[in-house]
């Protein structure tokens, strides 16, 4: 039976993360598989003043969900496996997920570990002497030549694409010529954010992709304003110029006489005449 001490302890712990829970908008989990240790400082040192992250034993954790009886709060239980870091915060979701991106490294691969990126191997020396290297570099398709008492890489060539899995063999290539071709850091389970649960899948974000989408609808939202002569803060300038445009071409084939079109129109009278006359034979 576990001490009065030990219960006593538990139930501060218990008490401890129930606070923790009560005061922020947003709970991330993140698995801390592959994650050093040396690179998780550095992130909780780096986003101090907007995350709070805290290794917490999942059954600490069920315990103070339990204890605070909230409904919202037992939609993280089917997360709860395995090692996890628990990130606590009132910012946005996104928003986190976009920082947690910015305190990837990348580190050296290992077999079985995805590509984080096409890897291209550059033509060049690889500093490595003549021997056995030759022929492993040739297995993962690297060209080769000998050339000042080195081996040299012959060509620029792609050895993995993003996504693809690293064989061991590749793996040990790499590490001999120096590329990192694995991205390290956290990566989110899920966001409890009030009582609304965000899967992984939910939070991946393509920046670039959703800067070109909001492009495109802000350029077709513009376009559909003119062609409908909807004023906007964006279109009323274009559609009173179009407009002017309109008013101007309209005056001038109906021959009606503006400031702005005038000399244009005396101008157009003047060529009819001339035409005219010009057809006109004289009388011999």
């Amino acid at each position: 039976m576990p001490s009065q001490q030990v219960l006593e302890a538990k139930s501060k712990q218990v008490e401890e993360v129930a606070n923790l829970l009560k005061g922020y908008k947003a709970i991330g989990i993140a698995s801390l598989q592959k994650v050093r240790a040396a690179q998780l400082q550095e992130l909780k040192k780096k986003l101090s003043e907007k995350v709070c992250m805290k290794v917490i034993k999942n059954v600490l954790m069920k315990m103070a969900i339990e204890k605070l009886g909230k409904e919202e709060l037992k939609k993280l239980e089917p997360y709860l496996e395995g090692a996890n870091l628990f990130l606590l915060t009132n910012l946005n979701p996104f928003k986190l997920v976009i920082l947690l991106e910015k305190g990837k490294v990348k580190i050296m691969a290992k077999a079985g570990d995805s590509a984080a990126f096409d890897v291209l191997i550059p033509e060049g020396n690889t500093g490595q002497p003549p021997g056995p290297i030759i022929s492993h570099l040739n297995s993962v398709g690297l060209p080769t030549r000998i050339e000042s008492g080195s081996v040299w890489v012959s060509k620029d060539t792609l050895v993995v694409k993003k996504g693809e899995t690293i064989s061991a063999m590749l793996a040990s290539i790499l590490s001999k010529l120096g590329v990192k071709s694995v991205e390290a850091g956290l990566s989110l389970k899920t966001v409890l954010d009030g009582d609304l649960v965000i899967t992984k899948d939910q939070l991946h974000l393509d920046i670039d992709e959703t800067k070109k989408n909001v492009e495109k609808s802000s350029n077709d939202a513009f376009s559909l304003s003119l062609s409908i002569a909807y004023p906007t803060s964006e279109s009323t300038v274009p559609l009173l110029q179009l407009a002017h445009q309109t008013a101007v071409s309209l005056s001038l084939g109906a021959a009606v006489p503006t400031k702005d079109t005038i000399v244009d129109l005396i101008g157009k009278a003047q060529m009819e005449m001339l035409s005219l006359s010009s057809a006109i034979k004289e009388p011999s």
